[in-house]
């Protein structure tokens, strides 16, 4: 069975289930994150916002957590290659970081953009 076609998406969908899962299980700021995503899917339920700014919020939610999750792997990658302090490998991790940042402030913007007229 997991030689066809639909038993290996099977699998890749069970390896990205068990990656979420570790992602939330031993990762603070994805689990910072979801905190937030559960907190603004809440007030999406409260204030009634419409079809279009759900999928708004959704994507923006989305984009954050997947960008905190690549930034996790490119430190576990980084620190893997060279576990002691290097410039270089500081850089990479900063620009991993950036990403994140750039994510979590348009997300912020979004929500400010949703929400502030609802308030």
């Amino acid at each position: 069975m997991w030689n066809t076609y639909f038993g290996k998406r099977l699998k890749a969908f069970k390896f990205a289930a068990k990656g979420a899962f570790l992602l939330l299980r031993y990762e603070t700021s994805v689990q910072v994150q979801t905190a937030i995503a559960i907190i603004m899917t809440v007030a999406g339920f409260y204030f009634s916002i419409s079809s279009t700014e759900w999928l708004i919020q959704t994507l923006a939610i989305g984009m954050v957590i997947s960008t905190e999750g690549l930034n996790t792997v490119a430190e576990k990658i980084a620190d893997f290659i060279h576990p002691d302090f290097h410039k270089k490998i500081g850089f990479i991790k900063d620009i991993a970081a950036g990403a994140v940042f750039f994510a979590a402030v348009s997300a912020v913007i979004i929500g400010c953009i949703i929400y502030i007229p609802k308030l």
